[in-house]
């Protein structure tokens, strides 16, 4: 009975008191790190001082671990850094923070522990990725890839690629390292797109272990709306208004094109308006439409003058010929005038102006007499080639007369009866040929009031 009390004495109080080893351990590194794949140890970084005597130190585990170095030798008061590594012995399927119970022991059998956590990760959440704002009106942008651990990376290959981009690089990345490349943009490549958030990819490749990593690039909302117009054609006047979304985002647009109420009506429009409104004078076209990014409203306005213009000259042809062909070749105009002669009696001087406004040839101007008047033998320079008492004619002939060309005809009748009242005196005609044709015109009739006889009266 007393020498199990002793064993178990011994076993409880003398035991752990041998196995003691006194050892000042201070850890320097943190946030140690494994990556799944790599051949990269996780490093972990010690100051270790010895107050008793020099001795040689093993470091151990029993859950599947190297680690190196595997020894030590502290002389008797001796400080000295140590960086351990610890690899693992085949496959680790434990992720996250995981403590390996490792242990120092000392040449007497003695021991003490040395636990080391590292966190357990794959590849790709070693890495994090980003872009700075993209603007539609950019020319470049800048995309960073961050090592989140305290891992160096003495190598990567790395492929990003989005929507607006795709390029390649090789570089190292140490712990905490940032790395940031400047793109150049080709604007073709995203002028279709929509403001938003667009996925950024990442394939990394690092000692032929491969991640894909995802990040996030802002294509910032931006209106930028474009106008441009063209006028050309002069008779056919063209217009061409084009409204083009350069921007990002859903544009609601619109083109308005003002007409007068003359020029629409031989105004024509590809496409068809939306909405046609009047105020006064004028008309008012509109088209409304919400187009996307890179597309474009485009109107063409065509206006044909041509057609008012042909109107204009047809109009024009047709009152040129109806004046030419009703215009008289030879123009008379009969006036009468009052003149006093001896005897007191009544007497008025009778004019016809013949004037040709064309060439014509074996002219005949007939004047009849009223009744009750005789004729005054006195004429102008032309004087008649025939007068008729008993029909009451008196005429006047010419072989040819040229355009232009006009003669005053004049001659003197008088009457013995007083007249009151309006005196009306017939019509003179002219008959000639134009052109072997016939032809015939009258001039106007002529009126004297007699109560005015004081006075010479042109009518």
């Amino acid at each position: 009975m007393k020498r199990s009390l002793i064993l178990i004495f011994a076993l409880f109080v003398i035991l752990p008191i041998i196995s003691a080893i006194n050892l000042g351990i201070e850890k320097k590194s943190s946030d140690e790190v494994l990556i799944i794949g790599l051949e990269n140890p996780a490093k972990f970084d010690f100051e270790i001082t010895n107050p008793d005597n020099g001795d040689n130190f093993k470091i151990y585990n029993l859950v599947g671990f190297y680690i190196n170095p595997s020894d030590f030798y502290l002389g008797s008061g001796e400080t000295k850094d140590i960086s351990l590594e610890l690899s693992p012995i085949g496959n680790v399927k434990q992720r996250g923070y995981y403590t390996v119970r490792s242990v120092i022991q000392a040449s007497d059998g003695s021991e003490i522990d040395l636990p080391l956590t590292m966190n357990v990760i794959e590849l790709k959440d070693a890495f994090e990725i980003g872009s700075s704002e993209l603007n539609p009106e950019s020319n470049s942008i800048t995309v960073y890839i961050y090592n989140k651990r305290n891992f160096n990376f003495e190598n990567l290959n790395v492929r990003f690629h989005s929507k607006f981009f795709d390029f390649e690089k090789n570089f190292p990345l140490g712990p905490y390292g940032k790395k940031e490349f400047s793109v150049d943009l080709n604007k073709a490549d995203f002028k279709e797109l929509v403001a938003g958030f667009y996925t950024l990819n990442a394939e990394i490749n690092a000692d032929d272990q491969e991640a894909s990593v995802e990040g996030i690039i802002n294509f910032v909302e931006k209106d930028i709306l474009e106008t441009v117009e063209t006028d050309y054609g002069l008779i056919v006047s063209t217009k061409l208004i084009e409204k083009k979304n350069q921007g990002n985002t859903l544009t609601n647009i619109e083109i308005v094109v003002k007409k007068n109420i003359i020029s629409r009506l031989f105004t024509s429009f590809e496409p068809e308006p939306d909405v046609v409104e009047r105020s006064d004078l004028s008309v008012y076209y509109t088209w409304v439409k919400n187009i996307k990014p890179s597309e474009s409203l485009m109107v063409t306005v065509k206006t044909n003058w041509l057609i008012p213009f042909l109107i204009v000259i047809f109009m024009l042809v047709i009152i040129v010929f109806a004046k030419k062909y009703t215009a008289e070749d030879v123009k008379l105009k009969k006036k009468v005038n009052f003149v006093s002669i001896k005897g007191g009696e009544f007497a008025l001087k009778v004019s016809i102006i013949v004037q040709a406004n064309n060439y014509v040839e074996r002219i005949n101007v007939i004047d009849k007499l009223p009744l009750l008047v005789k004729i005054y033998e006195r004429f102008g320079v032309d004087k008649p080639s025939r007068i008729d008492e008993k029909n009451r004619r008196i005429e006047w002939s010419f072989e040819k007369l040229e355009a232009g060309e006009i003669r005053m005809l004049s001659y003197i009748i008088y009457s013995k009866v007083g007249v009151f009242g309006r005196f009306a005196l017939p019509t003179a005609s002219a008959v000639y040929e134009r052109q072997g044709k016939i032809k015939e015109s009258k001039s106007n009739m002529a009126f004297f009031v007699a109560e005015q006889k004081d006075k010479e009266k042109d009518y």
